[in-house]
Order: C-alpha cells, then sequence, then structure tokens
C-alpha cells in the first residue's frame, strides 16, 4: 500500500483525534498484544515519557535536540502533526518518509488483524496503530534513546506500555479533557501520573495547581522513584529577548548555563528548564549529555506552529493556543515579543474548548478578532468563536474561510498591527500552509 491507502485503513479504526468519541478503555491490554505480535519494538533502549496539559510537546521537542547534539540517534514520537502523519515519527530529528510509513502501516495493520480475534470485547484505535509504527521505526533505525509524548492522559494512553523509563515527565497540568480526564486538576493529574516508572525519576514542572502537584509526588512516592522539582531545584532568567527567540540563564545546585532559544514566550522557558532536568536526570544514569550539547541542542530546537513568525511584512505569528490557560501564556508572549496592543486575531478552534476563557484572555491585546470555518469533524461553528470574543468586549467578523479570514486580516492590519493566527493547532495548519505557499509563491 501506498501513504494514502495506508492513511485510509488507519483512519478506519476509531480515531478519536477526529472524532472526539473517546474509546472506555480500562487498560492499555489491546495496544500491548499489538506490540507483543509484532515483537515489542518498545523496548530494548532508554526511554523518556512526557505528558502533561501544556508543553509536553516543547519539551519533547527540546530534549530529543539535545540528546541529538550530545552525538545519539534518537526517536521521537509525537502527537498531533501539522501537515503530514509522518511528522509524528522522527528519526534524528527528520520525519519518516511516506513509503517508510506505508510500510510500517502494513505490519501494523496486519498485526492487528492478527490479534483481534484474542481480545473479545476489546478494540484497537487508531492512536494505537500509530504508536506501535513509531516504535518499529525506532527499531529499524536503532535509536539509542526514544522520546515519547502521550497522546492524551496517561494511565490508559497508547505510550503507556513501558515496564521501565528512564526518566517520566509531568509537563504543567490544567484543566483539559474533562470529560474524559476529570473534572478537577487532581483528578486530571492521577491520570497522567500514571505513567511514573521506575528506575528514572519523575521530572516535575513547576505545577499551577498544589493539588495536582501533591498526586504527582504521591505517585513517584508508591513508584519508589526519585523527583526532580524543577521549580525548587532550578531557576532562570530571560536575559534578553527579540522576535527570532530569546537568552536565558539557568541555575542549579553546582551548575549555571545560558542558552538561545528560538521558541518565543517565558513559558518556553521554563519549558526549556524542565527539559534541562531531563537531561540531567539521563546524564546521572550514564548518558553522555555534557552542557555544551545542552546549550547547542536548545539553540537548535524546532517546534512550527507554537509562536512561530511565518511573515515579517505583515508581521503574522501562528500559535496552537487552544485553552484558557495557552491562551494567557499567548497574550503575554505577543506582549514581551511584539509589543502587541491591537492586534488582529484570526481564530479557529474545536467544539469541545472553552472559547469563552480564550476570548477573555486574549481580548485585552485585540484589534479585531475573524472567526472562520476549517475542515474538522470537529470543528467549533465560526459563529460561535465570532459571538465569544463579542461577548468579551471584541470586534468580531466572520468570515468564509480561513483565506477569506486571512485577508480581511491584512485589510484590517493595514500591513502595521501583529495578525495572529490561533486556536486549533488544526486550524493553525491550514492557516500555515496557505501562508507558506503564497509566499514561496
Amino acid at each position: 500500500m501506498d501513504y494514502q491507502q495506508a492513511i485510509g485503513h488507519l483512519l478506519a479504526y476509531a480515531d478519536f483525534e477526529r472524532s472526539g468519541r473517546f474509546a472506555d478503555r480500562p487498560d492499555v491490554a489491546p495496544v500491548l498484544a499489538l506490540l507483543s505480535r509484532l515483537g515489542d519494538p518498545h523496548l530494548g533502549r532508554p526511554t523518556v515519557h512526557i505528558t502533561g496539559s501544556k508543553g509536553k510537546g516543547s519539551v519533547a521537542a527540546m530534549v530529543e535536540s539535545v540528546l541529538r547534539q550530545a552525538g545519539l540517534r534518537t526517536g521521537l514520537y509525537t502527537s498531533p502533526h501539522l501537515d503530514s502523519y509522518c511528522e509524528r515519527v522522527r528519526i534524528d530529528g527528520q520525519p519518516i518518509a511516506e513509503e517508510e510509513f506505508a510500510r510500517h502501516a502494513a505490519q501494523a495493520l496486519a498485526a492487528a488483524q492478527a490479534v483481534l480475534p484474542s481480545l473479545p470485547g476489546r478494540q484497537l484505535v487508531t492512536f494505537d496503530l500509530l504508536t506501535a509504527m513509531g516504535f518499529l521505526a525506532f527499531r529499524q533505525h536503532r535509536v539509542q534513546v526514544q522520546v515519547v509524548e502521550v497522546g492524551l492522559g496517561g494511565r490508559v494512553d497508547s505510550t503507556n506500555v513501558f515496564p521501565a523509563k528512564e526518566a517520566s515527565v509531568i509537563t504543567p497540568i490544567s484543566l483539559e479533557h474533562t470529560d474524559v480526564l476529570g473534572d478537577t486538576p487532581a483528578a486530571i493529574a492521577a491520570e497522567k501520573a500514571a505513567i511514573v516508572r521506575p528506575p528514572g525519576p519523575l521530572v516535575l514542572a513547576p505545577q499551577a495547581f498544589p493539588e495536582a502537584k501533591e498526586v504527582c509526588l504521591e505517585a513517584a512516592r508508591r513508584a519508589g522513584v526519585a523527583v526532580v522539582d524543577v521549580a525548587a531545584c532550578y531557576r532562570w532568567q530571560v536575559l534578553e529577548r527579540d522576535t527570532d527567540g530569546q537568552r536565558f540563564r539557568l541555575e542549579w545546585q553546582g551548575g549555571s548555563l545560558e542558552a538561545d532559544l528560538p521558541l518565543l514566550g517565558a513559558h518556553q522557558v521554563e519549558n526549556a528548564a524542565t527539559a534541562v532536568a531531563v537531561t540531567h536526570a539521563l546524564a546521572r544514569q550514564g548518558l553522555p549529555l555534557r552542557d555544551e550539547a545542552i546549550a547547542r541542542g536548545l539553540a537548535a530546537v524546532r517546534w512550527p506552529g507554537r509562536l512561530e513568525v511565518l511573515c515579517r511584512q505583515p508581521l503574522v505569528v501562528a500559535d496552537g493556543a487552544h485553552n484558557r490557560h495557552s491562551a494567557r501564556r499567548l497574550r503575554e508572549a505577543l506582549v514581551q515579543h511584539f509589543a502587541a496592543a491591537g492586534a488582529v486575531l484570526v481564530v479557529g478552534t474545536l467544539a469541545d474548548k472553552d472559547i469563552g476563557g480564550m476570548a477573555q484572555e486574549l481580548a485585552p491585546i485585540a484589534r479585531a478578532v475573524i472567526a472562520a470555518p476549517f475542515d474538522h469533524p470537529r470543528a467549533m461553528p465560526a459563529g460561535r468563536v465570532a459571538g465569544a470574543f463579542a461577548e468579551a468586549g471584541c470586534r468580531a467578523l466572520l468570515a468564509r474561510d480561513i483565506e477569506d479570514a486571512l485577508g480581511q486580516a491584512l485589510a484590517l492590519s493595514g500591513g502595521g498591527a501583529l495578525i495572529c493566527l490561533t486556536g486549533s493547532l488544526a486550524f493553525v495548519a491550514a492557516g500555515r500552509r496557505l501562508l507558506l505557499a503564497n509566499r514561496a509563491r
């Protein structure tokens, strides 16, 4: 089969990312059966496993970049993707080719058909197969370290299949997917902290909710692993910032470093501190990670669609901020890096998101907001998006589609005001493709 055929076969399984219908699964037995049939491709190499509500993808990208700069062959598994499913599986920083994706898909699909009869009453989902494919690629390329981002939650996520790991990482926890994970920070933390496994430590990023932090600490105690409390063990300070990135200083007991980071926003410096804490934990377990490689890795990291400058004349920034917390961080970053006080926002998100909270956070910097429909089965109606921003006191307009929205934004900005494309990562990806294609002409 080719790449497109592979995607068609994979999406024939339940795909919660597009449908929003999350399977009621008590455990990860189906994906473990699938991996067993494939010869357990997830085993045999050091593992960094990362969960959290915000920043887990950024931390994963930073850790992988540092490992690669240290001369190690890396595998990185993340989700969702911007343009191609191949982006989810990276070897030494590069997405696997479509031909390889199709080959691994054929293996995973055949194994799925073989194991399903032994799983009465259970099912495999698209994300199970994609996860297995990532591990097949890691085994084929003989990666030396794998960095794996959780898809959703942790306890019954398809990636929670490791009997041991060198580092379990929990980034900041906030209210998200409350219909699936629980409606309190503590309940959500319990789902996420279920990834903690020995022998490596739990690296715990700064947490806004004390009750969530306590749940994570208790999970570490039960698992018998050490805790690296990033907020307690590290101190960081931004030294300078501009529209290309920022330079910061990080200090810890017995050491310090200064590093450049091409990602924008104070939250990315916090993510960098967590990533450094992870690399320090790996170094204590024997991996050859020196501070020079850490600084090079941070300077080289790329994470598109997250406060990414797409155009400079006019200035257009894209960021997948899809909840209240991330919208607040976006607003702060736009002020810090661009002195944005009258931005034109182009917004689209998914139906289950807190659009009211997002609107309240972004309203103070919005000159106008343009809401647009986009091609996703769970897209929130553009009228609902516009209504939420209007209630927050913004001038809110409707567009026919993303292309029309970007055209309206250009007219409203007059070539001077910042344009920010934000909301669901799927919406950002669609707008990003349009802008980059136009720029390439």
